[in-house]
């Protein structure tokens, strides 16, 4: 795994995700029943995950995907 995000990008995900994490986790003293909160807390999570790892799998993919795209147009291919 190489990073795939910039460094203001990566910054961005790990306040964020901080941000959701203690928003879900403040929520869930509160209301521990909520199955929410812990799905937010797990996104907030993987977001902090992201930004120090500054990789993010779904970028990946669209990347892949574009340049796949683009050499198939290269060569010719009609993509249908």
């Amino acid at each position: 795994m190489k990073p795939n995000i910039g460094i203001v990008n990566a910054l961005i995900r790990i306040t964020c995700g901080f941000t959701m994490l203690a928003w879900a986790t403040a929520k869930l003293t509160k209301r521990p029943w909520r199955d929410r909160y812990i799905l937010v807390a797990m996104l907030g999570g993987m977001k902090v995950g992201e930004g120090m790892t500054r990789y993010c799998p779904i970028t990946d993919v669209l990347i892949q995907n574009r340049e796949h795209r683009s050499n198939d147009q290269e060569e010719g291919i009609n993509p249908s």
